[in-house]
Formats: C-alpha cells, structure tokens, sequence
C-alpha cells in the first residue's frame, strides 16, 4: 500500500453535505453554459446512437425499441467523466475549455472497465437480496474520479472507493439520495432542468471528493498501479 492511500484511508472525515452543494454551485457557475451545452451534447448523442439496430442502438429490425444501446454504453463512462475533468480544472483555478469535457476519453479503458465491473457487482449486489447492491453502489461513487484525478487503475479505484466511503457510508447514502433527487426534479421540469441539475450534481461529488480526498495530493502513480 502506497504511502499516499494508506494515509487516505486512516485519514478522519466529515461529510458536509450543505457545504458541497455551495462549493458545487460555485463550480458550476464558473462555466456554466459549458456544463449546460454539454448535457445536452450527450442527450443528443444518445438519442442518435439509439435510433442504430439493436443491439448497437435501441430499435428492432421492425422499428420497435429492443433496449441495447451498445455503442452508448461503451463511451458514455468517458463522456460521464467530462464533467468531473473540468470540474477539476475549476478547482484547482485551472484554464477550461468547451474540449476539456472530452477529457475522459484520454483514460478510456480503465474509465470503461471501472463502470463495467462496478456495474457488475453491483446488480450481483441488487440479485442477492438488494442490500449489497445498495451498499457497493453507495461505496464507489468515488471510483471514476479516483481514476481521472489520481491516475488509478480500475480496480485500486473501486477497493479505495469502498474502503474510503466505508467509513462515513450512510452520510454518502444521504448525500446519493439527495443527489439523485436534485436530478430528478430536474426532469420533473419538463426534462429540461435537467440540463442544469444533472452537471451540478456532478459538481457537489466533484466538491466533496475535494474536501475529503484533496486535489493535487503528492501520490504514486509511476505506473498507474496502485496496492
């Protein structure tokens, strides 16, 4: 274990749910037509993805929807990233541009394989009984940014994540739900608050992953592996 994780881990925390969501406004409104422009870039992109065959898109050879979405759910971890990349920027008072959102496709493969086995597990978690799937989905809400901001490969960011997460779990359980409530009145808004609550909740986990883990920490990342 790296001097860097083991101090992480053995590190005390709060999380300070209020506090996030003001830095993470303050966040978003530094560049908020970027964040905005880019929501709606992905809505796009997959509303045109989906219209491909099944299962590369959604619609059957009939015209009816089949689910898929294949090409999407490859690339839409590294375009998810986008947000956290330039979220980062802004925090660390940074230069940002429109192009810095495609950041997360520079860290495609581990961004890819940390939504995939993550996903993986936790449907395993949901099947046996719903609460470890519950538990694992709470306990990695920091794994992708582990990946983008400190260079982690996928499985050193997920073990961190739910090791990490592990110690304050039920304030990060409030923090999802609040999180996905503010999503959810956004598309309550005829979809298009949205626009604007999907990239500042992204924001707020920027914001706490900030205080609790820091930005520009000395770490070990020689070879991207970590122990």
């Amino acid at each position: 274990m790296s001097s860097f994780t083991s101090d992480l881990l053995s590190r005390d925390y709060e999380v300070k749910i209020g506090e996030y969501f003001g830095r993470g406004w303050a966040i978003f409104k530094e560049f908020a037509w970027g964040y905005i422009l880019f929501t709606l870039v992905i809505g796009i992109l997959s509303a045109l993805l989906s219209q491909l065959p099944a299962p590369l898109g959604i619609k059957a050879a009939e015209g009816d929807f089949a689910g898929g979405n294949l090409i999407f759910n490859i690339i839409s971890p590294a375009l998810g990233a986008g947000f956290y990349v330039v979220s980062f920027q802004i925090a660390r008072n940074r230069p940002k541009n429109f192009s810095d959102f495609f950041g997360g496709f520079k860290k495609f493969l581990p961004l890819f394989l940390t939504s995939l086995v993550s996903t993986i597990f936790i449907a395993i978690g949901l099947i046996l009984l719903i609460i470890p799937g519950i538990y694992l989905a709470v306990s990695y809400m920091f794994a992708q940014l582990f990946v983008i901001d400190k260079n982690m490969n996928f499985w050193s960011a997920m073990d961190i994540s739910r090791r990490l997460i592990g110690r304050r779990w039920f304030s990060f359980l409030i923090l999802g739900i609040v999180l996905g409530l503010l999503v959810l009145a956004g598309f309550l808004l005829i979809g298009v608050g949205a626009l604007v609550t999907i990239p500042l909740s992204t924001c707020v986990l920027a914001a706490a992953y900030e205080d609790i883990v820091g930005l520009n920490s000395v770490a070990e990342e020689s070879d991207g592996s970590w122990n």
